[in-house]
């Protein structure tokens, strides 16, 4: 009998975490013919979604299928996510969470029926994030931080101006 995945027993594990601290778990997914999803919310070919106890109705994490009701612009939708489709579950609040590697097939484009270019994985999607949307970034740690500030010391009369999205930063001023 084949090895089951971990998979799926970590994205069980990192939404009770997040629900745990308080924290709205996301879940981000490529979308494919297998996956139900409203696709007017779907950009380059994914999706993120809100997972949260008070966005959801009748949640279940199964080893193979993510499936759920959620309301979107008010109308109840029933959601169905393959968990081999699934590229990222995180907290909204900070952006902890773990990314997962996805390689599929190519798909064909549901309008014109053409193969579509084969979906990226994560690590494809990270070199070029999409315009909107949440992205995850690695967290430097704090010895890297504190290498980083005291290398850049000299320079505090050239600042560079604050960098759009990502993660706040807290900047001392003399």
């Amino acid at each position: 009998m084949p090895e089951t995945s971990t998979k799926p027993y970590l994205l069980r594990a990192i939404y009770e975490w997040c629900t745990d601290n308080g924290y709205t778990p996301y879940l981000a997914a490529m979308v494919d013919a297998q996956t139900r999803v409203p696709r007017e919310f779907v950009k380059n070919g994914e999706i993120v979604l809100n997972i949260s106890f008070g966005a959801t109705s009748g949640l279940k994490m199964d080893n193979d299928l993510i499936h759920f009701n959620a309301r979107f612009g008010g109308v109840s939708r029933e959601i169905s996510v393959p968990v081999e489709n699934v590229v990222a579950i995180y907290a909204r609040e900070n952006g902890q969470g773990m990314a997962f590697e996805v390689t599929r097939s190519p798909v064909r484009d549901e309008h014109t029926g053409e193969h579509v270019t084969e979906v990226p994985s994560v690590a494809d999607t990270t070199a070029s994030p999409p315009a909107s949307g949440p992205t995850l970034t690695a967290v430097p740690n704090a010895q890297t931080e504190q290498a980083d500030n005291s290398a850049d010391a000299h320079n505090d009369d050239d600042p560079e101006p604050p960098k759009k999205g990502g993660r706040p930063t807290l900047t001392r001023i003399k």
